[in-house]
């Protein structure tokens, strides 16, 4: 895709719930947000995002949906993007929460939680674009503009088939 989207970004969901990461560091620091995180030279976002999860998580992962691409703009930082993804554990699997990990804390977040309005603990965008990740099969190309760190424009729009699958081989 643009050589901007150098990042990824999971979602753990197990029912009604997502595991997420109050990260320790920028630029999301002290918020709650999916796993993931930079791409390496060479490596495919689907490898990039089974590596993090793996990293950030210990839950070695091997089906994960790629669900499209967050992009944005700002007056105060450079144009980025990340890859989307997102799996479902089976109720089965114990992972137990809270749990500190070197990239910051684990814990999992009920849904209806997350995705609630004026939800301060969240990144400001994930509320705008998850609700689409967790509920349609398809692809989207989600792209913010922030004006001094704040949300001032978002629009959404489905990526092409074509270009979903060139991109990663299994998902929508």
């Amino acid at each position: 895709m643009n050589e901007f989207i150098r990042y990824t970004i999971l979602f753990i969901r197990q029912g009604s719930r997502i595991l997420l990461l109050n990260r320790n560091s920028a630029p999301a620091k002290g918020l709650w947000n999916g796993v993931g995180g930079k791409l390496e030279a060479g490596e495919t976002p689907m490898a990039g995002v089974l590596r993090e999860a793996w990293e950030e998580t210990g839950i070695r992962l091997t089906d994960v949906a790629y669900k499209g691409v967050v992009s944005w703009e700002s007056d105060v930082s450079p144009r980025g993007g990340m890859h989307v993804f997102m799996t479902e554990l089976p109720p089965s699997l114990a992972y137990p929460t809270p749990v500190q990990m070197e990239e910051g804390l684990l814990d999992w977040k009920e849904i209806e939680w997350v995705l609630s309005d004026h939800n301060f603990g969240m990144g400001e965008i994930i509320p705008r674009y998850l609700r689409t990740v967790l509920e349609d099969d398809s692809c989207y190309v989600h792209h913010c503009v922030f004006h001094q760190h704040k949300v001032i424009a978002y629009e959404r729009r489905q990526m092409e088939p074509v270009l979903a699958g060139a991109v990663i081989r299994k998902g929508c």
